[in-house]
């Protein structure tokens, strides 16, 4: 077989009438996903969702502040439950995470501000967690309201988890700021509370348990 002469010349490589370029140095190479002109997530819905990454990243730090405090208060009930409530934030940035790696969008992870560190009661904390729980709740609302203009469906059906998911997380919060109310000046009522609260278990994936 008769092989083909190969001459050089510039940044190409001409093989007969076959002309490849070499790339220059330096040069960046696209990724998979810069190459698809049809990825299956528009680009301000992964825009949004990255930016929803970053809250629930932030909220986690949030958490493990607050479980620190109790900590440092000597209440390891109330800590062990805002220690499980940061991992649970936690799932939720990677349960999004996966989502855009799925749909062959590109996660973007951004800063995380420093969480607060001053608390005060157990009810002022929990009280703090019910307002953070409101605005992330305000958050996904957004969210979803944004696939539905995007027309995109699958992140619908994925945000329609967090929707039941936030129902939950505030009514739990509620519950136990509604206790610590009753509970007032009472150390029994608040130890009993705390004691329970230390008995949390739970399946991320499944939502908080009390």
């Amino acid at each position: 077989m008769r092989s083909l002469a190969i001459r050089h010349r510039g940044n190409e490589i001409r093989t007969g009438a076959a002309v490849a370029e070499i790339p220059a140095a330096g040069r960046v190479f696209p990724t998979r996903r810069e190459e698809r002109a049809d990825k299956m997530i528009g680009t301000r819905m992964q825009a949004a969702l990255n930016g929803q990454i970053t809250q629930e990243l932030y909220a986690s730090q949030v958490y493990l502040s607050m479980c620190a405090h109790f900590e440092g208060e000597g209440l390891p009930g109330f800590a062990h439950w805002m220690r499980a409530q940061a991992e649970e934030e936690r799932e939720h940035a990677l349960r999004i995470f996966d989502f855009v790696n799925d749909r062959e969008g590109q996660v973007s992870l951004e800063a995380i501000d420093a969480p607060p560190s001053g608390f005060g009661s157990p009810l002022e904390v929990f009280e703090e967690a019910l307002g953070h729980e409101r605005k992330v709740s305000g958050m996904i609302g957004d969210l979803y309201r944004l696939a539905m203009d995007e027309a995109d469906y699958p992140a619908q059906v994925m945000l329609q988890w967090f929707v039941n998911e936030q129902v939950e997380e505030e009514k739990t919060i509620s519950d136990i700021v509604d206790r610590l109310r009753l509970a007032g000046d009472d150390k029994s009522a608040l130890l009993m509370l705390e004691t329970e609260l230390g008995q949390r278990t739970g399946d991320p994936e499944t939502g908080p348990a009390g």
